[in-house]
């Protein structure tokens, strides 16, 4: 198996077999974000490549693995009937695949249309990782994400009606101090709209050679601190009217919330409360990322 660039994957996919189908990112300008500023330059690997790896991991591996994931950071973009096909050989090779998944920005799924996700559907892809990061235009605007809030709540509903599993990305505090409550309100509206699987918080840490961080660096932009972080989590699930599972699987987040909603909305937000009454000492300090 061959592999290029920075591969991540979420949390949820830490047992996938990982085969790279695409490097880097198409879009790579949000200036929150450093994994692929330094490159390498987005390309779409040859499906007879990605199979020929597939291949390669059923011979080290045998043909019982259960969950893959194929990096890099919008693999949703390829082609439709390529991302079909490769989920098709997958599950081929590995008839025992419970889930097959891919990373997806928004304005990506947005172009492929309702009619092409059904076709991943059928193909087998289950579930679509989505960094909605806010609801808020304003705030998609400063950070570069190259979608407005209505093609994102269209993309995700669609994703749903589709029948694939969908796990937005929230980040916590990415409208600073002056957009809080805005980023909060407009992100529970998108969501509620959406109503995905899985609703993941992420807190915002600036990182290193990213935009953002000469921003908070010069004052331009203020940062929440972990009260305020709290504040807007407890604003945000508050207004929540959905069947996700939320979860705060990640090392960024000063707290770790997480249930089935809304039965454990009134738990979170007890739990939230709580937190709110710790001294800020108490929390993790602030750092800047280096990945």
């Amino acid at each position: 198996m061959r592999y290029e660039g920075p591969i991540y994957r979420p949390p949820s996919e830490a047992d996938a077999l990982l085969i790279q189908a695409t490097v880097g990112c198409p879009h790579n300008k949000c200036t929150f974000c450093m994994i692929y500023k330094n490159g390498p330059r987005f390309r779409i690997r040859p499906v007879q490549e990605i199979m020929a790896d597939i291949d390669s991991a059923s011979r080290m591996y045998g043909p019982n693995v259960k969950t893959l994931f194929f990096p890099a950071g919008n693999t949703i973009v390829m082609k439709t009937d390529d991302l079909a096909a490769i989920c098709i050989y997958a599950r081929n090779v590995f008839p025992d695949l419970e889930r097959i998944t891919v990373y997806g920005s928004s304005q990506y799924i947005h172009k492929k249309g309702l009619s092409s996700l059904k076709q991943l559907a059928d193909a087998g892809l289950n579930r679509i990782h989505v960094g909605l990061e806010s609801g808020n235009d304003d705030i998609l605007r400063h950070v570069k994400k190259g979608v407005d809030a209505k093609r994102q709540i269209e993309a995700g509903q669609w994703v749903v009606a589709a029948g694939i599993e969908l796990s937005l990305y929230v980040v916590l505090g990415l409208g600073g101090v002056a957009l809080t409550d805005s980023h909060a309100d407009a992100t529970a509206n998108a969501l509620n709209r959406i109503n995905p699987d899985f609703i993941r918080l992420r807190t915002f840490v600036p990182k290193i050679n990213t935009p953002i961080l000469d921003d908070v660096k010069s004052g331009k932009f203020k940062m929440l601190g972990p009260h305020g972080v709290l504040k807007e989590t407890e604003r945000l699930v508050r207004q929540l009217n959905v069947t996700s599972c939320l979860a705060s699987d990640h090392y960024t987040n000063y707290i770790d919330v997480h249930g089935k909603l809304p039965e454990s909305q009134n738990q979170i937000l007890a739990q939230i409360k709580a937190a709110c009454q710790l001294p800020e000492s108490q929390f993790r300090p602030f750092f800047i990322g280096d990945q």
